[in-house]
């Protein structure tokens, strides 16, 4: 059995049960992500690599932080948002799978960076953003450790631009993967899994009944495609908006 991870802030170990029901439930919705933890147990190709991921803690998240020390990593993780963290889930990667977890759902903005600032004392070679905060960090407070770095990835549109700014302004101090801009998570993530997500939170937040009523997604790209195609589902109306970037979606197509 895995043991608890030495090093966490979690709301509440006792979650970890509940947590643990609800990764393996999303695993398997996952047998890509399976299929290749099942291939790193054997191979072990990020054996001696330290991993910080800065992510949404989720139950899918968990599975990847769980594929990453599969391969021979030693992870650690935060959040990098406060309010779509999953206690539970939190709980069950420090006590379940022996990750270490920095993260409490509605943590504050102090906590929020004293996570952070936790992940990035791992001393990370690699690390894994959503939003760049971590690689923000470490090109601010914490350059001693740039050093360190053999790459990063991001998975975010506005962290991509802040690395690009860097870049540009030749600040940039090490590579960092664009997933952001992967076809998979434009066509697929963005489209599918945000506009699932976002209808799902509409509905959860408000408890209303999205037929016949008209429904205006401001922005049209990827995300907004996503967010239309899954609010024409429910059959709400056609319309036109005046405002500058809008779609409107019906039950006849996205307009």
């Amino acid at each position: 059995m895995p043991t608890s991870a030495d090093r966490h802030d979690v709301k509440d170990l006792a979650l970890a049960p509940t947590g643990v029901q609800r990764i393996d439930w999303a695993d398997r919705e996952m047998p890509v992500l399976r299929a290749i933890r099942e291939r790193f147990a054997s191979e072990k190709p990020l054996a001696g690599n330290r991993i910080s991921a800065c992510l949404h803690v989720t139950t899918e998240t968990a599975n990847l932080l769980r594929t990453l020390k599969a391969g021979g990593a030693d992870v650690v993780c935060c959040a990098s948002n406060p309010l779509s963290t999953q206690d539970d889930v939190a709980a069950a990667l420090v006590s379940e799978y022996g990750i270490p977890a920095f993260c409490i759902r509605g943590e504050d903005a102090d906590t929020y960076y004293a996570h952070i600032d936790a992940a990035i004392d791992h001393r990370p070679q690699i690390t894994m953003d959503d939003g760049a905060d971590v690689i923000s960090v470490l090109h601010s407070r914490r350059r001693e450790q740039i050093g360190d770095i053999l790459g990063a990835t991001e998975e975010t549109t506005t962290g991509v631009m802040r690395l690009r700014a860097l870049e540009a302004d030749g600040k940039l101090a090490f590579p960092v993967i664009a997933v952001n801009e992967a076809k998979t998570k434009h066509l697929f993530d963005n489209r599918y899994g945000t506009g699932q997500s976002t209808v799902d939170a509409v509905i959860r937040a408000t408890n209303l009944l999205l037929a016949g009523r008209k429904f205006v997604v401001a922005g049209y790209g990827w995300c907004g495609r996503g967010v239309a195609m899954r609010a024409r589902g429910p059959t709400s109306r056609s319309s036109r908006s005046p405002t500058a970037g809008a779609c409107i979606c019906s039950q006849r197509g996205v307009s």
